[in-house]
C-alpha cells in the first residue's frame, strides 16, 4: 500500500524559511543600527607646508622623499653666509655705539664739571655783589658828617654796579654751562636698537636651518640643493606620524547613538590582516551639499525638481587609531572602520 504524502510537513518548511529569513534580516539591521559599519573611510594625519623663514639658496638636502624623521632632526639648510654678515655687522655696531657711549660719559662729566665751577662763581659774584652793597650802605651817610669825601662814595658805586654786572655775567655763565651738559640717554637708546637687531640676526642665523618640529615623514619632495627658497614657497610636506586617525564618512542616519570616545575598530585594505583598535576623536559638523540650499545673491538657491529616492546626507566621523602600524598607515589610505556605540567611554 503505496503511502501518502504528508502535506501538513510540505507546508510548514517554507514557512519556517520565511520565519528564518525574516530573523536574519532583523538581525542584520540590528547589526547594522547598533554596529554601524563603512569601507567609504581612509587613513588621515595631520601635515603642515614645510617652509623656510628666510629667503636664500639651498645648500643642504639632509632628507630625501619618504623619509621618515624625528623632531629636531635637520630637514635643509639655507646659505648663511649673508646671515653671519649681518650678525656681525649687528655685533660690530653695538661695539661702536659702546665706546661712543664711553666717551660721550667722558665730556658729560667734564661738561658738568664746567657747569660746578660757572655755579661756583656764581656764588663768588653774589657775595662780592653783597658785600659792595653793603659797603655802599655804610658810605653814604659819612658823606654829611664829612667823614668821607664824595670820591669814596663814587668809588663805592662804582665797586657796587660792577659786582651787580659780574654777577648777571656769571649767571649767564653758569646758564650756559649748564646747557652744555649733554646726555648719553640718546644713545643708550640706540643700543637697545641694536641689540633687538643682532636678536632679530641671531634668529634669521638659526632659521637658515630648518629642523623637524615633530616626528613624521617627508613627502612630495620635488627639489634639491641649489634651489631658492623663500617663506612663500613651500620646499616638501611634512606628514605628523604621531597621531593616525581613520575619517570614516556615516550616514546622517547612522549619528545618533555615534559619540566622542565611541569604540572603533579600524583596517586598512592593503592588509586587512591587521586590526586597529581606535574611539571616535569627533563628529564633523558641516559639509558642503551637492544641490540645494547655495546662497546666490543673498537668496537661497533651491532646485525646482525632486527626487524620488533621497539619498541620506554623509558626515565625516574622525576616529584617533589606538596603536598603528607606522608603516602600514599613509595618507589617504582606503579603510575599513566598525563603531560600537553601546561600548562607548567619555573621552578625557
Amino acid at each position: 500500500m503505496a503511502s501518502k504524502p504528508n502535506r501538513h510537513s510540505s507546508k510548514i518548511a517554507p514557512a519556517l524559511l520565511v520565519l528564518l529569513t525574516l530573523l536574519v534580516l532583523v538581525y542584520v539591521l540590528w547589526r547594522v543600527d547598533t554596529s554601524p559599519r563603512t569601507d567609504d573611510a581612509y587613513a588621515y594625519a595631520d601635515s603642515i607646508d614645510v617652509v623656510s623663514e628666510v629667503n636664500g639658496r639651498i645648500v643642504n638636502m639632509a632628507v630625501r622623499d619618504n623619509q621618515a624623521v624625528k623632531q629636531g632632526d635637520v630637514l635643509f639648510e639655507v646659505d648663511p653666509r649673508p646671515f653671519d654678515d649681518e650678525l656681525a655687522r649687528a655685533n660690530a655696531a653695538l661695539v661702536a655705539l659702546d665706546r661712543q657711549i664711553a666717551l660721550m660719559e667722558r665730556t658729560v662729566k667734564a661738561q658738568q664739571y664746567g657747569a660746578d665751577s660757572a655755579q661756583a662763581a656764581v656764588e663768588r659774584a653774589r657775595a662780592a655783589a653783597t658785600q659792595s652793597i653793603q659797603t655802599l650802605r655804610r658810605t653814604e651817610p659819612l658823606l654829611a658828617g664829612g667823614y668821607v669825601s664824595a670820591e669814596d662814595v663814587d668809588r663805592a658805586r662804582a665797586a657796587q654796579r660792577a659786582a651787580a654786572a659780574e654777577l648777571d655775567a656769571a649767571r649767564l655763565q653758569a646758564r650756559q654751562a649748564s646747557a652744555a651738559v649733554t646726555g648719553v640717554d640718546a644713545l643708550v637708546a640706540q643700543r637697545d636698537v641694536v641689540r633687538a637687531e643682532i636678536a632679530l640676526a641671531q634668529y634669521r642665523r638659526e632659521m637658515a636651518t630648518v629642523r623637524a618640529p615633530f616626528d613624521g615623514r617627508v613627502v612630495s619632495l620635488k627639489t634639491t640643493a641649489g634651489q631658492f627658497a623663500s617663506p612663500l614657497k613651500p620646499v616638501f610636506t611634512l606628514i605628523d606620524t604621531r597621531n593616525w586617525y581613520a575619517v570614516a564618512n556615516f550616514r546622517e542616519t547612522e549619528l545618533e547613538n555615534i559619540r566622542a570616545g565611541t569604540p572603533a575598530t579600524v583596517y586598512l585594505m592593503s592588509d586587512t590582516r591587521q586590526v586597529f583598535r581606535g574611539r571616535v576623536d569627533s563628529i564633523g559638523y558641516g559639509v558642503l551639499p551637492d544641490d540645494g540650499g547655495l546662497v546666490l545673491e543673498g537668496l537661497p538657491r533651491v532646485q525646482r525638481s525632486l527626487n524620488w529616492v533621497r539619498v541620506a546626507q554623509r558626515f565625516p566621523v574622525k576616529i584617533r587609531v589606538d596603536r598603528p602600524n607606522p608603516e602600514l598607515f599613509r595618507l589617504g589610505a582606503s579603510a575599513v572602520v566598525k563603531l560600537e556605540p553601546g561600548a562607548a567611554t567619555p573621552l578625557r
